[in-house]
């Protein structure tokens, strides 16, 4: 006879297949094919300008024939070159090596009945050794358009090195075949199908976080709150990397940094036109995190770029959180745009917030590791 822990697993189970079946059923797909409508450009350059070792990844990233974004399909969005790959360009450029930290293993798995909704699963070298595991739910960026588990691939690694971590990086179904809420909901499909796996990787319940970047970094907090309200394993800690957390389309920050690179604010539009089904989706609450509720979770740190159009979404947020009585704490770093997590190596904000947030997931965690801080390759 099945134990009671079994059937509360298959209940579970059950429940958030329906959810992903029903978001599937109410996406609307449309073809990635679909040419955008023009949308304005602003000539007036951003206030503030990129250091100058952010400056030469951007560089880089346009040297390799980048267009603007607002201008393409999504099926010719998805094969630009990436921030990452300028990344590359300049390591290779500095003759440094641009292989991956081969400490960490990975292997990908199928979380959901649709084969193309992947989550890549990071292991620290130890995992089958010594205690169990923190684990980390981590979702990547893009707009819920472009982007996938090799382009965001720096992060996850990080943090699995780093906090010596179980790092499960979540793929979703993306807009336009799939549009708003679908991200939303599979993201929390995914939590919870990697909650059942936890015991099998030698990871921890009890050390849980989830952390993302961009449009992931709304789907983290939309997770925080889908585990609250489901009674699912609450994260202890959320990190959110300049998320899209505000429907507000004339923010200070999207007026004065309409122009930035590489996110400007007609590529939002762009994302925008593409993932919603109508206007009102912008004013939901799993758009508009400003507009949920977020009472009862646990501690949140905000990561935000000075040169970047989302900047004051997270500012936004912070708010938000602080007036339902969660514990917040944001920091904005100079020199830097969006897309500067995980540039570590080649930009000196990116290593300053890469500590940063490692600093603060460990004390979220209440574990330290002997002379991990200033650990990181400094880059040159």
């Amino acid at each position: 006879m099945p134990t009671f822990a079994a059937l509360r697993r298959l209940a579970l189970a059950t429940a958030s297949l329906a959810v992903f079946s029903a978001g599937a059923a109410a996406a609307q797909a449309i073809s990635p094919d679909a040419p955008p409508p023009v949308f304005p450009r602003s000539s007036t350059p951003p206030p503030s300008l990129p250091a100058a070792d952010m400056q030469a990844v951007l560089d880089a990233q346009g040297a390799l024939g980048t267009k603007p974004i607002e201008t393409l399909t999504p099926a010719q969005a998805r094969v630009q070159p990436s921030p990452a790959d300028g990344v590359r360009a300049v390591l290779k450029a500095q003759g440094r090596s641009t292989a991956p930290d081969t400490t960490i293993t990975t292997k990908d798995f199928s979380y959901s009945p649709d084969p193309a909704s992947k989550a890549r699963v990071y292991f620290p070298p130890d995992v089958e050794h010594g205690a169990r595991k923190p684990v980390i739910v981590y979702f990547h960026g893009g707009g819920w358009v472009i982007a996938d588990l090799d382009t965001y691939d720096a992060t996850p690694r990080l943090l699995s090195q780093r906090l010596n971590a179980i790092v499960v990086s979540v793929d979703y179904r993306h807009a336009p075949e799939h549009r708003f809420p679908a991200p939303q909901l599979d993201a929390n499909y995914a939590y919870d199908w990697a909650m059942q796996k936890v015991w099998g990787w030698h990871g921890d319940r009890s050390m849980v976080i989830v952390a993302g970047e961009s449009a992931g970094g709304n789907l983290a907090v939309n997770v925080a709150i889908h585990a609250r309200d489901a009674d699912r394993v609450k994260p202890k800690a959320v990190l959110a990397i300049y998320p899209i957390a505000s429907g507000d389309p004339a923010t200070p920050s999207k007026l004065a940094y309409a122009n930035a690179r590489p996110l400007n604010t007609p590529m939002l539009q762009w994302f925008t036109h593409y993932v919603i089904q109508s206007p009102d989706d912008t004013k939901d609450p799993r758009w508009d995190l400003t507009k949920a509720d977020l009472r009862g979770l646990h501690p949140v740190t905000i990561v935000n770029a000075e040169i970047d159009p989302l900047r004051d979404d997270g500012a936004l947020l912070e708010q938000a959180l602080r007036a339902q009585g969660v514990k917040v704490e944001r920091r904005v770093f100079p020199g830097v745009t969006h897309e500067f997590f995980g540039m570590g190596a080649t930009v000196r904000g990116a290593y300053d917030a890469e500590a940063y947030a490692v600093e603060r997931l460990r004390n979220a965690l209440d574990i330290i590791y002997p002379g991990e801080k200033g650990s990181f390759s400094k880059p040159k």
